[in-house]
């Protein structure tokens, strides 16, 4: 298991880039993904809601672990404190996926 921190793990999930805090990553046991664990949101009180942040805690209530694809992902970071969660819309122009062959297979021919 990867070393306490707070890591920035920033991916691409149905048309829309997310961008969440953590204090544990590392690779999953399940070949080509990544698990995510002990999410990290805002737990001030503030009278300024930030409705991204809401979604994202709505969307990971009551989740111990996310597997995400290592495709999807787009940047790990360790950073010294927590930003923003936050979900964007994915600009196709901005945002392309990564064409991945692992999966594919030796010997096959995209046509």
């Amino acid at each position: 298991m990867a070393k306490k921190g707070i890591y920035k793990v920033v991916f691409v999930q149905l048309g829309e880039v997310y961008e969440i805090y953590a204090e544990a990553i590392y690779q999953s046991d399940m070949y080509g993904f990544i698990e995510v664990e002990e999410y990290i949101f805002d737990q001030n009180s503030k009278i300024v809601v930030d409705t991204s942040e809401e979604k994202l805690k709505n969307e990971f209530k009551g989740v111990q672990r996310s597997y995400i694809p290592v495709s999807c992902i787009m940047r790990i970071d360790e950073v010294d404190k927590k930003g923003t969660a936050k979900i964007t819309s994915n600009d196709s122009a901005k945002v392309m996926p990564i064409a991945n062959t692992i999966f594919e297979g030796p010997g096959k021919k995209s046509d």
